[in-house]
C-alpha cells in the first residue's frame, strides 16, 4: 500500500487526458505548423504524379508497333482526309511550342510567332505563314515530301512564308550529348550550289520525351507523317496526314495564299 501511494506520488498528474507536470504549449511560430502540411501536400505530388505515370503507361501499352502497322495496312497511313478550306480563327488552337535543334547544334522554338518573347525574333522573321511537317519515323519521310515538294514550288520566292520538317528521335542512346552531336554533324548537309529560293525547307530535329507533345496534337499512329499550316499567332489553320493527293495540295496551297493576303 505504501508503495503505491509512493508511486502514485510520483507519477506526473494528468487532468481531463493532459501532463500537467509537463504542459505542452501551443507554438506560435508558423513555421512549426505548417511542417506536417507541407509533407502532406508534398506526398499528395507525389501520388497525382505516380497517377499522370500510370495513367501515360496505360496509354502506351494500349498503343503500339503493331497497332500501327495494322493501321497503315487499312489506310497506308491517311489517316482522315485533310481540310479543304481555312479553320476560322476563332476555331483554331495553338501549336505546342517545341525546341528543335538544327545540324549545326543550335537549337529554336518552333513556332516562330508574333506573339513569342523571344527578344531574338525579329518582326522581318515572323512568317505569315508556316509549314511543319513532323516525322517520327524514317518510314513517314516520303509522306512528308509529297506535301512539302509542291509547297516549296509553288512558295519559294516568298519572305512571309517558312518550312520545317521535324524530325523526332525519342531513342535514349540517341539523346545522350556525346552521342547527339554526333549525329547531328552526320546529318549535316552540304549548302546547295547554284541559285537557291528564298524560301528554304529547314530541316530540325526534336531529341527527349514527345508524349505530351503528341498529346496535344491528338497524334497517335507514329508511323505516318503529320503535317501543319500554322498562321502568324501560331494557330493551325490547317492539317493533313500520310501521303498527299492533288486535292489536298490544292488545298493545301490556296490556305496557305489566304494567310498571305491576309493584312
Amino acid at each position: 500500500m505504501l508503495r503505491f501511494r509512493k508511486l502514485f506520488s510520483i507519477a506526473p498528474r494528468n487532468y481531463n487526458g493532459r501532463n500537467l507536470s509537463n504542459p505542452k504549449i501551443p507554438s506560435n511560430h508558423p513555421c512549426q505548423w505548417t511542417s506536417t502540411r507541407f509533407l502532406d501536400i508534398y506526398q499528395m505530388g507525389n501520388k497525382q504524379a505516380i497517377e499522370k505515370e500510370r495513367a501515360r503507361l496505360k496509354d502506351e501499352m494500349s498503343r503500339g508497333y503493331f497497332a500501327d502497322m495494322s493501321e497503315m495496312k487499312q489506310h497506308g497511313g491517311k489517316i482522315a482526309v485533310a481540310n479543304k478550306i481555312i479553320i476560322p480563327s476563332m476555331a483554331a488552337v495553338k501549336f505546342p511550342t517545341i525546341e528543335v535543334n538544327n545540324s549545326d547544334g543550335t537549337s529554336l522554338k518552333l513556332p516562330v510567332t508574333s506573339d513569342a518573347k523571344d527578344v531574338d525574333v525579329t518582326k522581318s522573321d515572323i512568317p505569315k505563314a508556316s509549314l511543319l511537317c513532323l516525322s517520327f519515323r524514317a518510314s513517314s519521310q516520303h509522306m512528308v515530301d509529297s506535301w512539302s515538294a509542291p509547297f516549296l514550288n509553288t512558295f519559294g520566292n516568298s519572305n512571309d512564308v517558312q518550312l520545317y520538317e521535324v524530325s523526332f528521335i525519342d531513342s535514349w542512346l540517341l539523346t545522350r550529348s556525346p552521342i547527339k552531336k554526333l549525329l547531328l554533324k552526320i546529318m549535316r548537309k552540304p549548302k546547295p550550289e547554284g541559285e537557291q529560293n528564298v524560301l528554304q525547307r529547314r530541316i530540325v530535329y526534336s531529341f527527349g520525351d514527345h508524349y505530351y507533345f503528341r498529346k496535344e496534337l491528338k497524334i497517335l499512329n507514329l508511323l505516318t507523317g503529320y503535317v501543319f499550316l500554322l498562321d502568324n499567332l501560331g494557330r493551325i489553320r490547317w492539317q493533313g496526314f500520310g501521303l498527299a493527293t492533288e486535292d489536298e495540295i490544292q488545298s493545301l496551297l490556296s490556305c496557305t495564299s489566304l494567310l498571305l493576303d491576309k493584312k
